[in-house]
């Protein structure tokens, strides 16, 4: 488990973690979202020791970072795949890690074949392409075999087949029970593999909880029905009060009754249903409407238009 309390950290006149409190419980994939700026990089930093926070303090599993005699065996993290000397050989950057927290030579081996790299061991990473760097840092998160692992972003540079995987490794590791904290900005992935969230914007807790819970606090909820009576249906549930949006391709998205009484209500009229789907918006469009306000970097519209074509007026 992972608790964190109060933690602030400042860089000069920018605060950039705001007294910020979570708590990432064991056996649970907790994924940790946030807009760009928001602290997720900072906050990981203070949890694993590497910044040291201006006020607040996180313990992990009741002990501080600095408490591990070998922290390793305790703690796992991947934070930057790119930090690797191109030089260097995989299985000689890990037994470098492995030595340095006295751990058993096996264990490169293990952990090279648990994420697939066992066959380029001999290789150096500078040839790695950026999604094999990522599996070695997972190998290196794992070679202490920790009961609390964070990572940031580790799906990055991995193909379908490796999201995939890395799915299945990330589940498979919650399900032995360790405390499992990821930041990623792949919503789509983070709802397939989420359990809990901690949502931050501007340093500050915006919500933490079960995924079910973030979206069913903030999600809009609608259902789409297509019939060949459409315009009969839609005048009826306008008449009730319900917000009829028409949908291209011939259906309508119907926003307040469920779709047991918009059922009742076509059996009433004696129309037939072709399409009668309940729906939610997703993590992605939840999470870009609670963290609004909360974005640091914004993105224009779109690129401008061309320039007129020289000699006379735009049209």
């Amino acid at each position: 488990m992972i608790e964190a309390r109060g933690l602030t950290k400042r860089y000069g006149s920018t605060v950039a973690v705001d007294s910020l409190s979570f708590t990432v419980e064991s056996g649970r994939v907790t994924g940790f979202l946030g807009p760009n700026g928001a602290g997720k990089s900072t906050t990981m930093r203070m949890v694993l020791g590497l910044d040291r926070p201006d006020a607040g303090g996180v313990r992990i599993d009741g002990q501080r970072m600095t408490d591990f005699a070998t922290p390793m065996r305790s703690v796992g993290a991947l934070l930057d795949a790119g930090y690797l000397h191109p030089t260097r050989k995989a299985g000689d950057h890990l037994w470098a890690l492995a030595a340095s927290n006295g751990l058993p030579r096996r264990r490169v081996g293990e952990v090279l074949d648990l994420v697939g790299l066992g066959e380029v061991a001999k290789k150096r990473v500078g040839g790695f392409s950026l999604g094999m760097r990522q599996r070695l840092g997972l190998a290196a998160a794992m070679l202490g075999d920790p009961k609390t692992l964070l990572f940031d972003e580790p799906a990055n540079g991995l193909d379908p087949e490796g999201i995939q995987w890395m799915r299945r490794f990330l589940r498979g590791l919650a399900d032995q029970g360790r405390t499992i904290f990821v930041s990623s900005h792949l919503l789509t992935e983070m709802s397939l593999i989420a359990e809990d969230l901690v949502v931050i914007g501007q340093g500050h807790l915006i919500y933490q909880g079960p995924v079910g819970g973030f979206l069913e606090g903030a999600a809009k909820r609608w259902v789409t029905v297509r019939s060949p009576q459409l315009e009969a249906i839609a005048l009826a549930l306008r008449d009730q009060g319900a917000e009829v949006v028409p949908v291209a391709g011939g259906s309508i998205d119907v926003v307040g009754p469920d779709a047991v009484a918009i059922g009742e209500l076509a059996a009433s009229l004696g129309a037939t249903l072709h399409e009668l789907s309940p729906r939610q918006a997703s993590l992605e469009e939840v999470f870009l409407q609670v963290t609004a306000g909360a974005q640091q970097y914004r993105a224009g519209d779109g690129p401008p238009p061309p320039p007129a074509p020289s000699g006379g007026a735009p049209s």
